[in-house]
């Protein structure tokens, strides 16, 4: 493995982030456990960076792959591509947006791109508004949309970018606010900001914030948002890269907890439909997607392979109904793990809904961000057989749970387990 890290370390960036002090080469997968170079087996409650929604070495898709790389891999959307269609007759329907049109991608952060030149060409505008620790991709232009300082490597952008608050409801001006009050002085905010600027594109928004550390307001605010958008003309874009597919458990989409007043105008996803495919993607209304007016095309945008992947991996998902599996027993885990909470001065809080939790970590009797501890679980959970994620707005401090959303509830008692021994150990 050391050599296998030093050829790494030769050969490519140095930003290009590592797990664990002594990082692991993990060499194949099934169900949700993973096993690395070494032979030693994890359960995986991060999947690759919630990538692998249903679970690893899933047999209907490995099957669809592979019946499909037998017949042609790849031809580029220069040509008519069934699985393509038929994937993006499923999402639109799934998507809640009316006359919905679907382009697909490679990525999130190219799904975000893709998403941005809609708006801004759209509405004539280039200003953004965006969350305060967001995180949209690491593109030129996503980046110049983050709202989290340890993601965003440089303040150039072709975007005029503004931060509206209210995706930590735990932290701020508001956060000692009832739900109600946080809403209202967040659209004051809003409606305050849009008073000194010209009309931007869009507001651009995670339901919950992913890299941020699994933070988001209060059910309702995008709703209330979308009030004051709308009265000017102002496109709603939901960022569906993390909270897409159910796995947020509640509902299907994010967006669904703040949809008072209707889908958002443009809806981005990737990440866990493809299973580990390369599958991104943007919907909108038809007037909004069709409003370029130059050539374009995608070489491996639904190229037939990872369609297939998409295909057999969503009807996986609904026919075995894994939203509710994940908001059974991601309840079960969020309800064990604040029990253990309780007890471990080093939590702030556990937080998000579904399978997707966080434990933001700070030093004890204090509210100050406590990214030591963070990386010191990491390396506990791994050496007790657990792989979990970081991330936060607040120096990296806040540990991230998303296993594939089949997890089972005896799984999920193991991995708390192994958790709950690493958060004791910090004491």
């Amino acid at each position: 493995m050391s050599d296998l890290y030093a050829r790494h370390r030769s050969v490519l960036p140095d930003w290009l982030a590592l797990y664990y002090g002594d990082p692991i080469e993990i060499t194949h997968g099934e169900g949700r456990h993973v096993w690395d170079s070494d032979g030693n087996k994890y359960l995986d409650f991060f999947g690759g960076i919630l990538t692998t929604m249903t679970a690893h070495a899933l047999p209907e898709v490995t099957k669809a792959v592979s019946e499909q790389a037998g017949r042609i891999l790849h031809s580029s959307t220069l040509y008519l591509n069934r699985p393509m269609v038929e994937l993006a007759e499923r999402i639109a329907q799934l998507s809640g947006i009316p006359d919905a049109r679907v382009f697909f991608t490679t990525s999130g952060t190219e799904a975000n791109d893709t998403a941005l030149l809609l708006a801004t060409t759209y509405r004539r505008s280039n200003t953004i508004l965006a969350m305060r620790n967001s995180y949209h991709g690491r593109s030129f232009s996503a980046v110049g949309i983050t709202g989290n300082r340890g993601w965003s490597p440089t303040s150039l952008s072709p975007l005029q970018t503004l931060y509206v608050h209210g995706g930590v409801r735990t932290r701020g001006p508001y956060a000692s606010l009832s739900d109600a009050d946080f809403i209202a002085a967040c659209v004051d905010d809003l409606e305050d900001l849009l008073g000194h600027t010209r009309p931007p594109a869009a507001l651009i928004a995670e339901p919950i914030q992913g890299v941020g550390g699994f933070t988001s307001g209060p059910d309702g605010l995008y709703a209330a948002f979308r009030e004051v958008l709308a009265e000017r003309g102002i496109l709603w874009i939901a960022d569906e890269v993390q909270t897409g597919w159910g796995r947020t458990g509640d509902h299907f989409w994010g967006w669904q907890a703040h949809g008072q007043n209707g889908p958002p105008d443009i809806l981005t996803f990737a990440k866990g439909i493809g299973n580990g495919s390369s599958i991104g993607g943007v919907v909108a209304r038809a007037e909004i997607m069709n409003c370029l007016d130059a050539n374009s095309i995608s070489t491996f945008g639904g190229t037939q392979i990872t369609m297939a992947a998409g295909l057999a991996n969503l009807t996986y998902l609904l026919e075995h109904d894994l939203q509710g599996n994940a908001r059974r027993v991601g309840g079960l885990l969020a309800e064990r793990l604040r029990a253990v909470a309780a007890q471990v001065p080093h939590v702030r809080e556990v937080r998000g809904r579904g399978l997707m939790l966080g434990v933001e970590l700070v030093r004890p009797g204090t509210g100050q961000a406590d990214p030591d501890a963070a990386a010191a679980v990491l390396e506990a959970t791994r050496a007790g057989g657990l792989l979990i994620g970081k991330g936060g707005g607040h120096n990296t401090s806040a540990l991230r749970i998303a296993p594939p959303l089949s997890l089972t509830v005896a799984e999920a008692e193991e991995g708390a387990a192994i958790l709950e021994s690493a958060l004791r150990s910090l004491s």
